[in-house]
Order: structure tokens, then sequence, then C-alpha cells
């Protein structure tokens, strides 16, 4: 099997559990982590279970430090705690066992609280689980288990700074120096509007700040802020909620007027600013399919609607501080996203070009704006589909503690191929920068509301680029110039059209002197640059090796899972596999060892003034050396210089394997002859010592810019669909894959086996006109039960088209009714140090594991057995305590005694060991309440075990 044939096991559907239209839309519920990660709407802090067995496979060993089984009869939680209060934030939180994905957590109101239902999800061994959020452990074990390995990646001491001298040229033009003109600032409030699938309304809350004595129509600049928490009581030391509507007693935290740094510079530049609240998305998003990211969008497009209408006719009913600022050109508009708003704004730009199904849109009115660029900074991108004729910005955070992995990268690497390629795609990477500051409403001696640095620290082990008070570490008013000044050179170059920023952007090497001393460093794709040697397409490698960007295999993937620090290129998406995503790993011992990448035909790099290539180093190492030379199809070669690279400051807790873009003139290749019409291959000849490197791909560039034209690209909805299982026979469903738009493109489609996980893509040519794909999955109907099945289906856009919902499928409900259960003692009455057994009888066989809840009772009377009379490895086993002191197992909190029939079977066994204590002791009991989880999630009362031990003769 070629690995283009090869199953992919998607990351997130090893859950064997019903899953209702609900239930496959949670997988997306928005999530907790470490300070600043993200968590979803609070639900009623949890409450620990009596002794208890989920209702999916018990856990092997006792629960790890911080987790229990929860909840009360109407259903049990996988619950984790965290030490220290954890408040909202954007990057994904999730449950694992090892390597597999339980699921996304809900948070309890305390901030401390996560809770996971275990709707048949099986959980394997206790000893494997853990919390992630953006691939980085956030539970104790995990937390231990990182300090203990963190000697492996280089420095153990602080990293030096860049000496000023070091830091590159300065740009000539400086966007971060303020303007001309004077700022007036106010805000407005209008009507709440009912977004879909949100059950309360979302505000529509702003702050504007403009130029005062401007003349004519300014462009206009929209922020939206990202995910925090919503609502707080008392001041910034007071408690953050993450309810909406605002509780009795608290008021909204006002994130969106934390930009009002950026907005004033842009104000004095000319621009008509806005930052927009959104606090209503962020109390409801857990239940959003995608994150909230359609509802953002809407939401952006609500209030652009107005400022036309404002522009307009309708300016004499505009609030009064927009009849007090100049009128807004919405012919010139700008989007800056944070966070989980960077994914907002990137999708508003998407809608704007290809319209959202009209039943998931929040605005459904005429599109009265061009967007000429999106400032998207420490963004979310879920589905990975960015809007790739739309100009973007990415900062990405080298201290991110929220969004960690910098999957932001996204933005500019998942346009590679997909439209025309002239839209400029830049990243940003800011050295010492966290994913709050940029907001002041999110840092602490700013805001007016709780507040905290999102990057996580570890008293024992202080991180040598991130702690604060390292010199790589930014510091809150520094970070916030730097951003102030990228985000003015975006709008400069994408709305004014000043070429003269551009090279601040493009991976140019010069800086903005109003940035001060950070470390800034950017790369780009698009523009003027024409594709050359892209790892993507078919391509050889000689020397080195074609490495697959997401993979669990060490082997196949470019950076070994198992190895400190992560890749912002190599973020993880639906699958553990993903095809055609790729990079060419170059490892060598000693100097001269080349490697060639031959694309499967030859390329143009006609017109091109350089060779522009992404190049990763591994972080803090120094002098990567390399020649890099062309050859062509006749055979013609040209070294056309050398180029070195250092790598970036990092740890095993940044993503800092990241493409540093190095430019070589191709003034050789034409001296040598070159037909550079007609280029066959690349040449890496490395000249120190040893080392690594990773080509992320090589570009024919010259400088400028290109014309931009934005069109309505095919765009590609994946919705859910329910249906009954039904008696017999075989029915077929289809998954509304839906299809608008007039022109061709293509998409790649992955649908997800139920039972194992793996996934199967295929390549889908869309045509003018198409409506829909045709993904028909087969529903077998019998009269066993079973918990229902969920077929899960996604895209991913490759050339000519655009995706806006990713995820999908159909969930297929059982309609059959739960067999019976009842007891037969085994051994009933047991002398003390043998073990007391029951079977569990189903009445008929099931297509699934049922699962039954095992709690301890009080006796009706006489003595119960305590914690010191049962088997001491068995009770530390699945408690994870000591028995010690002795207390009737009725009030043993923690306790997971897992059951379950199996699929086919028809009984289970129960096996309770007891322990020999020497001691003279009335006859004790025990008793167990066994109960089972219904379809509906409901459970019903089970058969009752009573057993009984004395004391040995």
């Amino acid at each position: 099997m070629s690995r283009a044939q090869e199953p992919i096991r998607r990351r997130s559907t090893l859950i064997h559990a019903r899953r209702t239209v609900v239930a496959a839309a949670a997988v997306f519920a928005v999530v907790v982590g470490s300070p600043g990660l993200a968590h979803a709407q609070p639900a009623a802090d949890p409450t620990p279970s009596t002794p208890s067995a989920g209702p999916g496979p018990a856990p092997v060993g006792g629960l790890p430090a911080g987790w229990q089984i929860t909840g009360k009869r109407a259903g049990q939680q996988l619950t984790w705690r965290s030490d220290r209060p954890v408040p909202m934030g954007d990057a994904a939180v999730e449950f694992y066992s090892g390597d597999r994905l339980l699921g996304r957590p809900v948070a309890g109101k305390d901030g401390h609280t996560f809770r996971l239902d275990l709707e048949g999800v099986t959980l394997g061994a206790a000893k494997d689980l853990q919390v992630r959020a953006a691939g980085r452990r956030l539970d104790e074990a995990g937390v231990k288990a990182d300090s203990k390995r963190r000697s492996p990646m280089k420095p153990v001491k602080p990293v030096k700074p860049v000496e000023p001298s070091a830091l590159p040229p300065a740009n000539p033009v400086d966007p971060g120096v303020p303007g001309p003109y004077g700022t007036v600032s106010g805000e407005y409030t209008l009507k709440s509007v009912q977004l879909p699938d949100f059950p309360a309304p979302v505000e529509m809350r702003a702050t504007v700040t403009a130029p005062t004595g401007a003349q004519g129509k300014r462009p206009l600049a929209l922020f939206l802020h990202g995910r925090h928490s919503t609502c707080f009581t008392g001041g910034a030391d007071g408690e953050a909620l993450g309810e909406w509507p605002c509780p009795t007693g608290s008021k909204p935290i006002p994130s969106y007027r934390g930009y009002l740094h950026d907005q004033k510079l842009l104000a004095s530049q000319g621009y008509v600013t806005v930052s927009i609240s959104a606090n209503g998305v962020n109390g409801q998003d857990y239940a959003a399919q995608d994150a909230g990211a359609q509802a953002r969008s809407s939401l952006v497009r609500q209030h652009l609607a107005r400022w036309a209408d404002w522009s307009g006719a309708g300016r004499t009913k505009a609030p009064a501080i927009v009849r007090k600022a100049a009128r807004a050109d919405l012919s010139r508009v700008l989007l800056v996203g944070h966070s989980r708003g960077g994914e907002g704004v990137n999708r508003a730009a998407m809608d704007s070009l290809s319209k959202p199904p009209a039943d998931k849109d929040g605005y459904r009115g005429p599109v009265r704006w061009k967007i000429r660029g999106t400032v998207l900074i420490g963004p979310t991108v879920f589905g990975q589909n960015p809007a790739p004729d739309v100009p973007s910005m990415t900062i990405l955070p080298g201290c991110d503690g929220d969004v960690s992995d910098l999957q932001g990268e996204i933005y500019v690497d998942g346009t590679r191929g997909v439209s025309r390629g002239a839209a400029l795609h830049s990243a940003v990477y800011m050295v010492g920068a966290n994913h709050n500051y940029f907001n002041t409403e999110w840092t602490p001696g700013q805001a007016e509301a709780p507040a905290d640095d999102d990057f996580w620290n570890d008293g024992e082990y202080p991180d040598p680029v991130c702690t604060p008070g390292t010199a790589t570490r930014l510091t809150a008013e520094r970070q916030q110039a730097a951003g102030s000044t990228y985000t003015a050179a975006a709008a400069r170059l994408f709305v004014a059209g000043d070429d003269r920023v551009r090279p601040l952007l493009d991976g140019s090497n010069v800086r903005a002197a109003s940035a001060g001393p950070a470390r800034i460093l950017t790369h780009a794709v698009g523009a003027r640059r024409t594709a050359a040697f892209l790892p993507d397409a078919p391509v050889t490698v000689d020397g080195g090796r074609l490495c697959a960007q997401v993979d669990p295999d060490p082997a196949t993937a470019c950076l070994n899972p198992e190895n400190p620090g992560g890749s912002p290129h190599f973020a993880g998406w639906e699958t553990e596999r993903e095809p055609g995503r790729n990079a060419v790993a170059l490892d060598w011992s000693t100097p001269g060892s080349a490697v060639r990448v031959r694309p499967g035909r030859p390329v143009s790099l006609s017109g091109s003034k350089s060779l522009a290539l992404r190049v990763i180093v591994p972080p803090n190492t120094t002098g990567t050396r390399m020649d890099v030379s062309l050859t062509d199809t006749a055979g013609r070669h040209a070294t056309l210089g050398a180029i070195r690279l250092d790598g970036l400051p990092g740890s095993d807790r940044t993503a800092s394997y990241w493409g540093q873009e190095v430019r070589v003139p191709l003034t050789a290749a034409t001296a040598a002859g070159l037909d550079l019409k007609r280029v066959k291959s690349l040449v890496l000849t490395p000249r120190s010592g040893s080392g690594q490197a990773w080509l992320m791909d090589a570009w024919g560039w010259r400088p400028g810019m290109a014309a931009v034209r934005q069109v309505a690209l095919p765009r590609v909805d994946i919705g859910l669909l329910t249906a009954d299982e039904g008696d017999s026979g075989v029915r077929t469903y289809k998954v509304p894959v839906r299809l608008s738009g007039q022109r061709s493109g293509q998409f790649r489609l992955f649908v997800a086996d139920p039972e194992t996980g793996e996934a199967t893509s295929r390549l889908v040519t869309v045509r003018p006109g198409s409506g829909s794909v045709d993904v028909p999955v087969d529903v077998r109907g019998n009269t066993r039960f079973s918990y229902g099945t969920a077929h899960h289906v996604f895209a991913k856009a490759v050339r000519g088209t655009v995706v806006g919902n990713h995820l999908g499928g159909l969930s297929v409900k059982d309609d059959d009714p739960m067999p019976t259960f009842s007891a037969t003692p085994l051994a009933g009455r047991v002398t003390e140090g043998q073990s007391l057994k029951w079977r569990i009888d189903q009445s008929a066989v099931a297509d699934t594991e049922i699962w039954l809840e095992a709690a301890f009772a009080p006796v009706d009377g006489g003595a119960e057995l305590s914690s010191t009379d049962v088997d001491p490895r068995w009770f530390e086993a699945n408690t994870g305590e000591s028995p010690s002191p002795a207390r009737p197992l009725s009030e043993v909190e923690g306790f997971y005694l897992g059951l379950a029939i199996p699929a086919g079977e028809l009984s289970t066994e129960v096996t309770v060991p007891t322990a020999v204590d020497g001691a003279s002791e009335p006859e004790e009991s025990l008793r167990i309440r066994m109960s089972i989880w219904t379809e509906d999630r409901g459970q019903v009362e089970g058969p009752v075990l009573d057993g009984t031990v004395v004391d040995a003769p």
C-alpha cells in the first residue's frame, strides 16, 4: 500500500460512544487549558459521586492525581481539576488516553474543574490519562514528565539577547510613527442580534477612535478580540466568569477596549477604527461546531453593514461618535483579529467573497464593503481554512502560552497553491511576546478585570526564553508597541498600497525602529513570488528525506513527536496523518553532504531576481551554513551563493522550529547560462560540520506586490445529519456536503471509520454549478441495542476552493430497547482472604459494550466492609488512595469499578478480593447497586449485589 493509500487515523474519532448531532457538534466545544487557555461555558461545579463505574471501560489502575469520576445518576463525567485557576482563552483543551483523543471537556464555574461526559468512552489505562492544549501537557503528571525531560533541548541557561548592533537594519519608512491627525474616541451600543444556534442574543457594542480634521472618506479598520472571560466581579483582583449574559452582580469584561493603543496609532494616520465586543459569542461558542468562527464572522459583518449605512444615507441615524468621525470608506477595510478573533475575521473575509449557507449565517444582507487585508494576532485556525485571496499578516508570539503551537502559521502555509498566489501572506515571528499582552484588558496592571500572563511558568525550571525577566522576554509595553507597529505596517501595505513598508513583512530582513529592541523575523508567500520547489507537489529527494509534517511515526515525521519543542508549520489538524503536507529534512554529520530536490516537472524562475527559501534550523543553534545550487534540464549547473542561519531562541515549551526566509541572487545562474525557464533541480550542500535543517519551500522572488483579484471561489461546507438505525434492511444516507460557486476547483474529502477512527481521503473536483458531493453512508438496521454510531466527514481546500465548515457527518441513533440485567452470586459468602464474585447476565446480545455503574451503598444492617478489609493493591489501583485509615466502602470517594458486557456477549463477572486482617470481627457485608446507562444518557436501576465476609477459622 502506498502512503497515498494508507488509511489515516482521525485524531478525534477514537471515541466509541453514541453521538447525536449535538454530541458531534460538541467535538468542537470551546475548551480549557492552563492560565489563559480557552474553556467552555461554565456548568455547575461537579460533585464527586459515590464509588462508581463509568459508562465506558474502567481505567486500568488508579486515577492519577487531579482526576476523578464525578457526577450523579443523570450522567457521569471524567473530571480533571487544575491546582490553579484557568482563565478563559483560545486553544482547544483535550483529554487523551495516551495518544488517543477522548474528547474536549467543559469547564466548571470554579475555573479549576473540567468535565468530559463518559458516554461509552473507552478510557484505557489510568496512567495514560492526559490533558493537552495546542499540543502541550497541562495535567500534573505531564508537567512533571516535561520537567524531567527538559535537558535535551539547548539551552540550559538563559538565552543571550541579540545585541543592538546585531539587529537587522531599520526600514526607511517606519509605520509605527504617529501620523498628523488628532483623534476622537467614543462608544456605541446597539440592539443585540440573534445568531444561529446561540440561545442568548449577542451584544452590538464597540469603541470607535477616528482622526480629526481628515478630509474625505477614510479607510476603516475593525478589531475583534479573542476568547477570554466574559464577566467579572470586583476589580482587577476579583473573579472572572465565563457566562453569558453576565450573572447578577457581575459586569462584562471590556475586552473590546484592549486595542485602543493600536486604534489611536491608526487613527492618527487617517483610519477610522472600531473595536467590537464579542462576549456573547465567547460565552456561548462551547456548543458551536466550528468553535464560534461562523458566529464571529456574522458579528463582524453585522457591524460592517451598520457602517455601510452610516457612511451613506443612514448617517443621520448613526451613533454620536460615528457622526463625529469622518465617513468611513467601506471599499477599503482592514480586519484585525486576536486569537479566536483572528479565525473570526478570516472567516468574515471568506464569507464576504463566498457566501456561507444561509441557515448557519447570522448576517444575510448584501456585501457593501471590500476587505483589503487581515491582521491575525496569535490566531487559532481549527479548520485550517485560510482565505487565500485576501492578503494577511499573522503575528506568531514566540512565548504564546495559549495557542502555544502557533497554528496561525497555517494562514501562510495553507494558502500555497490554493488560488492564484497573488495575495501576500506574511508571518511575523515575535520573539518574547506572549498571547495576552497585545490586549491591554488582558494585561495585569493595565486591565480593569482580572488578567494574567498566559505563558506557563515552572518555578523549579524557569523557562530560559519566556519566563518574565529573561533577556528575551518582552515587557507588556514593548510587546504592545511592536504589535501596533506591525499592525500599522499591514494597514499601510494592504489598504494604502505603500510598497515601502513591504520589506517589513515579506522576509526582507529589515526592522521597524518603533518596535524597539524586539527581535522580529518575517517570511511570506504570494505577491510576486513564483512557485518553484514545493515539497507538497510531486518531488524526488536524494541525499535527504521527504518528511511528513503531520505523522505519529518518528521515521516518517519531520520532527520526532517525542522530542521537546515544536514547529508552527507542523500544527496538527483532524488526522494523525495528512496527505500533501511535506517538507525536506536534511541531517548531516560531515560537510558536503548534498541534498538534491527534483520536482516532477521543470520549474521556471524566469523574471525572478532571487531564489527565496524558507529553511528551519533547530532552536538555539548557530552558524548553519549551506551552498545553494541549481541545475537546468540541459545539465548546466550554478552555485548561487551561501546561506547562514542561526536558530530562534527556544525551549521545550516553545514552537521555535520556524522557517526563516533567506534569499540568494540568480545572477550566478544567469552568468553560467542556465535556462531559468527550465530548472530541473535544487541542491543544498551543508558547509557546517554537522546539523539538521528542513526546507519548507523555495520560490522565485522579485520585489513588489501583485494585483490581487478577489473572486468568489467555490465553497465547501459540511453539515450534520441524524438518522434512526431502523430494525432491518440497509438505508443509504447522504452526508450534506454543500457546494456553492460557479468555478472549478479541488478539495480533499476525508471520511472516518466510526469504529477504528481510520480515515480515507480522496480528491474531489468541483465543477461550475455543482450543488453537492455524493458521500453515501450505509446504515444497516437490526434489533440489537447499541449507543449509536458517528460517521465523521471533513474537508480541506486543495486548489481553487475554500472550505467554510470543515467538519460534519452522519449521526445514527439506535432505536432498539436496551436489554435487561440480572445478577447471580457465584461466591456471595466467603472467608476473609477470598474473593466475592457475582455474574451479571444480559437478556440479549448488543452491538456495543454496555457499561454499568457500580456504586457501593450502605448495608441494611450489621457491620460494613471497610477499605482495609479488601485487598490493598486492588483498592489502591481503583481509587489512587491508601486503604488507611479504614473507612466504610460506601464512604470512599473517587472509587472507580469498571463493569461492561462486551458486544456480542451475554455476561460479565464482578470480583471484589478481600484481605485477611487477623482481627476477630463479626461478619461484615457490602452492597453494590448497579445501574445501566440508557441510550438517552439517563440511567436505570440494575441488580443489587450483596456479599458477606466472615473471619477465617
